[in-house]
């Protein structure tokens, strides 16, 4: 049986040992905060109870249906620890003050562990870094062909000693600038784990590009690339269209490759040699070689074969389309006629060849008179 509530340790009087009177702070059941019996509660020193806060009993802890000090602070989140209860201590979480931190020690449940860092080696770089307006050459053929070039500004040659002495024997001394003497591990990280140098870097400043009037000055096939993107594809035909004696090759200003070192070696010198114009309207320099007396022939598999006798009194345009699409309708609409190759072994699902090795058969079929 519970004794009577006067009786609790938590309700007994002051100090002096005299007994409660009726009805004082303690007696009764507790008031409300609006009204009635307030909660049981010890007084300050300096006499009464403290607005709006009670004392929690004596020895225990705090009853959960006592009232809670009142703060017109921002909200915060306090986790407390009971007197007797055993674990790692907490802490208070307080968003109103963002340099708080908790204190070192076990890790939450829910917490992660730091990502670790990332000590995988660096990616090859795509290529080279060079200043803007220039461009590293690399292998022997486009570096000596450079060299030989009046055109081409000249600012650095890199050499390994054996790639010195297979650049004497295809180019004679003196050298337009003195080269520097360095190890293949520097040229490897200067153009790249995977690129073939052969020994042997040079910067130079990018080639200017030539009006159409002068490139038709010289004499030859005229060779179109309808947004042929790979370098490596536009430096074959630069190297088909020398050995074949093409006057020039145009290509789009946009959706076609830079002059790279890639590019250039894939040419294996012919860049130095042939005329790469570029064109912002492609169309209309179809026209302008119209105008300008050229037979425009676009070369697809769906014409018909390409005759070198029947065009031997014609000087021709040949374009050529993308390694995927092809033509595009302009520009197919745009040609005089279109023409294919004759591939007598052409069958199951061959139709066509890389527009590399389509450009260069072209020009060879363009140069046969009977």
């Amino acid at each position: 049986m519970k004794p009577p509530h006067n009786n609790r340790p938590g309700n007994r009087g002051p100090a002096s040992g005299g007994p409660r009177k009726p009805g004082g702070p303690g007696d009764g059941e507790p008031r409300s905060r609006h009204g009635g019996q307030r909660p049981h509660g010890g007084f300050h020193p300096g006499g009464g109870a403290r607005p709006g806060q009670g004392n929690p009993p004596r020895g225990g802890a705090p009853r959960p249906d006592e009232a809670r000090p009142r703060d017109d602070s921002p909200t915060r989140l306090h986790v407390a620890r009971p007197p007797n209860q055993s674990g790692p201590r907490r802490f208070d979480a307080r968003p109103d003050q963002r340099g708080d931190r908790p204190p070192s020690g076990p890790r939450r449940d829910d917490s992660r562990p730091a990502p670790r860092p990332d000590i995988r080696a660096p990616e090859p770089r795509p290529g080279p870094d060079s200043p803007r307006g220039t461009v590293w050459l690399y292998g022997l053929h486009a570096v000596a062909a450079a060299l030989a070039n009046p055109a081409r500004r000249l600012r650095r040659l890199l050499l390994t000693e054996e790639a010195e002495a297979a650049l004497l024997s295809r180019l004679k001394q003196p050298w337009p600038l003195a080269p520097e003497r360095v190890e293949r591990g520097r040229l490897e990280h200067l153009l790249g784990r995977d690129t073939v140098h052969q020994g042997v870097a040079l910067l130079a400043d990018l080639l200017a590009t030539p009006g159409l009037a002068h490139a038709l000055e010289r004499k030859g096939t005229v060779i179109v690339l309808d947004q042929v993107s790979d370098p490596r594809n536009v430096g074959a035909i630069l190297r088909s269209a020398q050995a074949f004696g093409a006057a020039v090759v145009v290509v789009q200003e946009r959706n076609a490759p830079e002059e790279t070192g890639a590019l250039a070696k894939a040419a294996s010198g012919a860049l130095e040699k042939v005329p790469l114009l570029r064109a912002v309207n492609l169309a209309r320099t179809l026209v302008a070689l119209k105008a300008a007396g050229l037979w425009v022939v676009g070369l697809d598999s769906s014409g018909a074969p390409l005759s070198g006798p029947a065009l031997a009194q014609r000087r021709v345009a040949l374009v050529l389309g993308s390694e995927g699409e092809g033509l595009r309708r302009l520009t197919r609409e745009t040609c005089d006629e279109v023409v294919g190759i004759a591939m007598p072994g052409s069958g199951g699902g061959l139709d066509s060849l890389n527009v590399s090795a389509a450009a260069s058969v072209a020009l060879y079929e363009l140069g046969r008179r009977v």
